[in-house]
């Protein structure tokens, strides 16, 4: 269980943590499972339950997406159809809540209430929580829902090429197929539905609000899981690392011929080295 072969390129990586834990645990569940069938001993599954996890932390994979970028998207998403209608309304409710993608594909549209703005979606654990929509969120979404006919039953549902609405859920590999097609449309760098619950997370944090409202609204069960999403601490530590000044860098720069350091054919130095703040002729002499 140590290597996986990925489907793009063949190359074998190593499971990422939270795979080898989520392994073994349907492991665990399984074995638990056939002792309560009588299939086996009490001791086999006790062997079982005694081998430990896997430790460690990893930094959340993807990255933020734009404000730009969601713009370009959204746009790119007004072709005129009806399913570029429907993918901009997931987009921006997806952007606008950082619902998980199967929260979105189960969401139903008598749980939206356009008044408040509020949507109650079903998470993880079959717990149900409340998200709020922005402005702009709940205009894409009212275009979508006023091109349909039912006032109970799916919030988002498929549309084929003809432009016909099918009354049932839409899939969560729709919604991938959704946000795929904006940004190569857009012509934008890849990113993936979950992109979107990253940014949303950080954006909050940033914006001041504190773990536990955060936490609340993205139906994490833990705050710590939450917090692996704050971009201030890297924010913080980036600007340190920007204040300091790399020891003997300016020797290199002022040689460097626009570096600021320079004499004319008089001889006469003109200006310092806008690297290291050195007037003009100190860093010369030091060189």
């Amino acid at each position: 269980m140590s290597e996986r072969t990925t489907a793009r390129d063949g190359e074998a990586v190593p499971w990422s943590l939270s795979t080898i834990n989520k392994h073994l645990s349907a492991i665990k569940g399984v074995t638990k499972t056939a002792w309560r069938l009588g299939l086996m001993t009490a001791e086999d599954p006790q062997r079982v339950q005694d081998v430990r996890g896997v430790k460690g932390t990893r930094a959340p994979t993807g990255r933020n997406v734009a404000a730009t970028e969601l713009a370009a998207m959204l746009a790119a998403c007004l072709d005129g159809t009806l399913i570029g209608v429907r993918n901009a309304a997931v987009i921006a409710v997806m952007a606008s809540t950082g619902a998980r993608r199967a929260e979105l594909a189960g969401a139903r549209r008598e749980h939206y209430n356009p008044g408040d703005r509020s949507l109650r979606i079903l998470g993880k654990g079959n717990k149900e929580r409340e998200v709020y929509l922005t402005e702009e969120a709940a205009a894409s979404l009212g275009a979508w829902l006023a091109r349909t006919t039912w006032r109970a039953g799916p919030l988002f549902a498929p549309v084929d090429r003809l432009g016909n609405v099918a009354r049932r859920y839409l899939s969560t590999k729709a919604i991938a197929d959704a946000v795929n097609e904006a940004h190569e449309r857009a012509k934008l760098p890849r990113l993936t539905a979950h992109d979107f619950r990253r940014t949303f997370i950080g954006e909050l944090l940033d914006s001041g609000a504190d773990l536990a409202t955060a936490q609340a609204l993205v139906g994490h069960v833990s705050p710590t899981t939450t917090a692996r999403y704050n971009r201030r601490p890297a924010a913080t530590r980036r600007a340190a690392v920007a204040r300091q000044r790399v020891q003997g860098a300016c020797l290199v720069w002022c040689r460097v011929d626009g570096g600021g350091c320079r004499r004319d054919s008089a001889g006469d130095v003109h200006g310092g080295c806008f690297l290291c703040g050195i007037p003009g002729g100190t860093s010369d002499a030091l060189l």
